[in-house]
């Protein structure tokens, strides 16, 4: 499952901890195992209803009375097995069904049948209905634990059987499911008709998928198997590139894993309403209609790219997470982390001019901040009750399962890894796997110590932090701490036990094979060289710190000596030793300086998202900001200068390099003229949409919304209504947030709890307008006073996301209104969003006393 991350405030996902030992009551009772389902369902989308008769062949360990399986908003009619019928009796807060025999079963193969009905829910999981203006969907989303509301279950991953399923519907509509169509005969005289699936492979409750309705698709094809990409009619226009990016990425995997694409076929379904970003059901990956449809033509290379991305990390899952399963949720970080890592790969092959390494170090780098946070976890945690196994879908599972093990392939090199992964997919196919046995096959395959590395980052939380000494004689001096983003959160962690993991040191110019520091000190080897950087290609899961002679060096090189991905290592590590109270903030600024010409977007992007954190968190007055202002207007806006407006076929790196710098220049740097063109180019846009480039475009829409007025902010309705490209619909919504005129965040905020936003798309308006500072005043004022409007939008998932957005606040007085505001109207699955929100007010305000002074003696040193 891809989590969206479109949104700024999503991007930032809540962490959790390990479940209590008596979750454990949750899971099934280990009596009996499902071999086949037959599943016949006919959905009523007009009554949002749907009946079920379902036979499940399972196999019974011994003589049985009870069976006990997963079950929630069923509702049973009939239920049997070897000629008896059942008594049912339900556990709703287990979301398990036992039903009762008169007589033991036998022990062996028994053929529990059952009929039942459920309800088409509006919770954006289970079998729930969709909606378009013109009509409704029935569509499904079953993980991690929601297919028993579609059909009683064995709902846990390491159940894998088989299914047949068929599905009744209205004669005008077709059906979607994981395999080919076998037959679709007439039904119902006429009125319906009912569409048979070929049988499946073993897989997982949670990766069935069936949909209804009136999909259209584009079709294609890559190493024989046949390809579609449907959506709503209206839409089918926006299908196409999602085509031509799964046949490349399907022969990309094909040859990568040596593994042939294991389904008949591959379905990707665009859903109106859907809460995720995508998710990965075997043979029929459906998504969020802005992860997956796009106007190649006119679209930004941005957003080609997420549609490349989305589209790679699910189809990555089609080996990795659906061939080959985790065996339970507390390896996650199994499928997620896989996927984020592996999902570069064709997509970087595909569009090389789009730089993929240099954006993978930069997640690097905001994955290293958000695992240095007071509150975080493990990579594998305990994880037993549906509200844990949700909570599990965060950064740490993703992205930092990710990084993880793209360190490990760069200490292994490419083609090792990649024999590593072939021979743990080819000894678990269609069966489940445990996190050892990945690492076990990729030490068995290097003969390197992989096992000691992955224990050691998956096992115990936090980044580390390797400080080194002046290289001399050949060798480095390394120690390794735990690295803590706050002075506040070092502090409070200073009695606990020390922790060391075992790291490959890829140090730059050095041997090819990185030696490995494994206690919490060590010599390692270094060749000889002008200049010492301990993180080559920035692959590296840890922070390095080094003595001042050495950082002068780095600095002064920065532009010559590294690469863009080292760059953005170095930047992230020097900013993330100002955070934590180890440096000041000029250094960071000085670095500003000496890379504020650099020629990559990424590493731009990497030194502006430091610079618009400091504009957040430490100009408390109009006085301060406006100094910052010119500062940033005197280092930038000449860049900005040079690039001049858009060329017909210039490199996307330009493009992406020019709306940072704009941004930048006319958001933080307020500048007029800057400002002036924004409303130009919006205003010429709104004329005619294929008139700006569509990069320029969203950092122009960007800063013209925040100096809006209210005829623009309607403007930016009108689009959000109207437009049929849910791309520009979402740029519209989410542009509401930004208008700083405190009247038009209030009228953001009332728009977002209305019915005319769904509430998958809401919950990005109100996060977006907590985290700005010029915005976050006027909208928690209006959550605080409209909270049942507000909280009738936030679903099971995305709830605690509104609560860890409140942590963008910068006061003690402020820290005590948010908690005071949740301990009185809870949020559901929001714990830990709550304590990380506290911890980051409390970080903010100790960051501002400590670095405050040290800006404004920086800004006046350097004529502000």
């Amino acid at each position: 499952m891809f989590v969206s991350q479109r949104s700024q405030f999503l991007a930032a996902l809540v962490l959790v901890t390990a479940g209590s030992a008596g979750s454990l009551a949750q899971r099934l009772p280990v009596v009996a195992t499902p071999q086949h389902y037959q599943l016949a369902l006919t959905p009523d989308l007009a009554k949002a209803t749907f009946t079920g008769q379902e036979t499940i062949d399972l196999v019974l360990q011994a003589p049985a009375s009870t069976i006990t399986l997963n079950a929630a908003d069923i509702t049973f009619q009939t239920v049997s097995a070897d000629g008896q019928t059942a008594q049912v009796s339900e556990d709703a807060n287990k979301e398990q069904a036992t039903f009762a025999f008169a007589k033991p079963l036998p022990a062996g193969h028994v053929a529990l049948k059952i009929q039942y009905a459920g309800v088409l829910n509006s919770m954006l999981r289970g079998f729930y209905l969709s909606k378009t203006a013109k009509r409704n969907y029935a569509v499904t989303q079953f993980e991690p634990t929601d297919a028993r509301r579609a059909f009683p279950s064995f709902d846990e991953p390491a159940y894998k059987a088989t299914f047949d399923v068929s599905l009744t519907v209205d004669k005008g509509d077709t059906a979607i499911s994981n395999t080919n169509v076998v037959s679709d005969t007439p039904a119902n005289g006429g009125t319906k008709h009912t569409l048979r699936f070929a049988t499946t492979p073993k897989m997982s409750t949670y990766l069935v998928a069936f949909l209804v309705g009136d999909f259209v698709c584009t079709s294609g094809e890559s190493d024989g198997v046949p390809i579609r990409a449907c959506a709503t009619p209206d839409k089918l226009a926006l299908t196409p590139y999602a085509v031509k990016a799964a046949e490349f990425v399907l022969h990309y995997y094909d040859t990568y894993f040596g593994i042939k694409y294991p389904m008949p076929k591959l379905d990707m379904i665009a859903i109106p309403d859907f809460e995720a970003g995508a998710m990965e059901n075997f043979g029929a990956i459906t998504y969020r209609e802005t992860d997956f449809l796009v106007d190649e033509n006119h679209a930004s290379d941005g957003a080609k790219q997420t549609v490349a991305m989305v589209v790679a990390h699910e189809m990555a899952h089609q080996w990795f997470g659906d061939m080959v399963t985790m065996q339970w949720w507390n390896n996650l970080w199994l499928n997620e982390g896989f996927a984020t890592w592996m999902e570069s790969k064709p997509v970087a092959a595909w569009h090389p001019e789009w730089n993929i390494p240099e954006h993978e170090a930069a997640s690097l780098d905001s994955t290293l901040a958000l695992d240095a946070q007071a509150v975080t976890r493990t990579i594998r945690a305990e994880a037993n009750t549906p509200d844990e196994i949700n909570e599990m879908f965060d950064g740490i599972t993703y992205q930092k399962g990710g990084a993880v093990l793209g360190m490990v392939e760069s200490y292994l090199g490419k083609e090792q890894f990649r024999k590593g992964v072939h021979n743990y997919l080819q000894a678990h196919m269609f069966g489940n796997a445990t996190a050892e046995d990945f690492w076990g096959a990729q030490t068995a395959a290097s003969g390197k110590p992989v096992d000691k590395i992955m224990e050691s980052f998956i096992g115990q939380p936090g980044v580390p932090l390797l400080s080194f000494s002046e290289p001399a004689s050949g060798h480095v001096t390394a120690t390794q701490t735990r690295f803590y983003g706050s002075a506040a959160a070092q502090q409070a962690h200073a009695s606990d036990p020390a922790q060391s993991w075992t790291v490959p040191v890829c140090i730059k110019g050095g041997a090819q094979d990185c030696p490995l520091l494994s206690s919490a000190s060590g010599s390692l080897p270094v060749a000889a060289s002008p200049l010492f950087f301990a993180n080559a290609r920035g692959e590296g899961y840890y922070r390095s710190e080094y003595p001042t002679a050495v950082e002068q060096k780095l600095v002064e090189q920065v532009e010559t000596g590294l690469t863009p991905a080292e760059r953005i290592s170095l930047i992230g590590d020097q900013w993330a030793q100002v955070r934590a109270g180890k440096a000041k903030i000029g250094g960071t600024l000085d670095l500003a300086v000496a890379a504020h010409s650099d020629a990559s977007a990424a590493v731009t992007g990497t030194m502006l998202s430091a610079l618009r954190s400091i504009n957040a968190r430490l100009l408390a007055t109009p006085a301060e900001r406006q100094k910052f202002a010119m500062w940033v207007r005197a280092t930038y806006k000449p860049q900005l200068a040079t690039l001049g407006m858009p060329a017909a076929n210039e490199a996307p790196n330009t493009s992406e390099l020019r709306a940072e710098l704009f941004g930048l220049v006319g958001g933080i740097g307020q500048d007029p003229q800057t400002i002036a063109q924004a409303k130009q180019l919006v205003g010429q846009y709104m004329q005619d949409q294929n008139s700006v480039q569509p990069t320029l475009l969203q950092a122009a829409a960007q800063v013209a919304a925040q100096h809006g007025d209210a005829t623009f902010f309607s403007q930016l309705q009108h689009v959000f209504e109207t437009d049929n490209n849910p791309q520009h619909a979402e740029q519209a919504l989410g542009l509401l947030a930004s208008f700083e005129d405190p009247a038009l965040t209030e009228r953001a905020m009332a728009y977002a709890a209305s019915s005319k936003v769904r509430n998958q798309d809401a919950i990005g308006v109100f996060g977006r307008a907590l985290n700005s500072p010029a915005t976050r005043d006027a909208a928690w004022a209006y959550i605080q006073n409209n909270w049942p409007a507000v909280s009738a939008q936030l679903t099971e998932m995305n709830g605690g996301y509104i609560v860890r957005a409140a942590g963008s606040f910068c006061s003690a007085e402020k820290a005590d209104e948010v908690k005071n505001f949740f301990t009185a109207h809870p949020v559901h699955a929001s714990a830990r969003g709550f304590e990380i929100a506290q911890a980051q007010i409390k970080d903010c305000v100790e960051f501002r006393s400590a670095q405050q002074a040290n800006l404004e003696s920086w800004l006046a040193a350097h004529g502000q």
